[in-house]
């Protein structure tokens, strides 16, 4: 089966095109980085041609769910949902953090390594795993930690990885999801969604605030 897999979640965004089933391979891959305004059809062409493929050979799509950007993570689950409602394409939701694990792995990160993406507010979302040769494992699930516990962690030597790592330390390692890792990570599962369920990672409660009653001009 040949899926898209579109990772948003940061700065530095990407789709890639990848052949899923027995043997699985990556097909090719375009990415731009350091904006916040993503030229989805534009990538999408470009990893079409240079596979040589054509978007009717599109059977399936996965998506990164953050957390991170929330504006990047919802341009590419409407892109998703538009596509599945018009050609009835598969879709799969993958979390971004697991993506970046696997990224770190690639890199040759091995042990107990912590995913950090800033959460906006002095806080960052954390989940640390156990990073071997044959897999990642979670060992601390995601949540959401403030910046002093990251400080910390790093004066006790452990390593953090993420999008905005080096705002911590510059001991820390810099590293983007990709959408390459969600291609991997899409490798044998077979839960796809319906577009409507799929939804961006987010551990905040969501809150509202009351708008005042408008103001009367006499």
């Amino acid at each position: 089966m040949k899926i898209l897999a579109f990772e948003f979640s940061s700065d530095h965004r990407s789709v890639a095109l990848a052949e899923v089933g027995a043997t699985s391979q990556i097909l090719s891959e375009a990415a731009v980085g350091g904006i916040r305004s993503t030229p989805v059809l534009t990538l999408v062409d470009d990893v079409l041609r240079q596979a040589n493929e054509t978007r009717d050979a599109i059977e399936g799509m996965v998506i990164g769910l953050g957390p991170g950007s929330y504006t990047g993570i919802r341009i590419a689950i409407a892109t998703a949902q538009g596509w599945q409602l018009a050609c009835g394409v598969k879709l799969l939701g993958v979390s971004s953090v697991a993506a970046l694990a696997e990224r770190a792995r690639d890199e040759g990160l091995r042990g107990h390594v912590g995913v950090a993406i800033d959460a906006q507010r002095d806080e960052f979302y954390l989940a640390n795993y156990d990073l071997t040769e044959d897999g990642a494992r979670v060992i601390e699930p995601l949540r959401l930690v403030s910046r002093s516990e990251i400080e910390r962690r790093l004066a006790a030597g452990e390593t953090i990885v993420g999008p905005e790592a080096t705002q911590f330390s510059p001991q820390a390692r810099l590293l983007f999801p990709r959408a390459t890792d969600l291609a991997k990570l899409a490798v044998g599962r077979n839960d796809f969604v319906d577009g409507e369920t799929l939804a961006p990672v987010y551990l905040r409660e969501v809150s509202f605030v009351k708008a005042p009653p408008p103001r009367i001009v006499p």
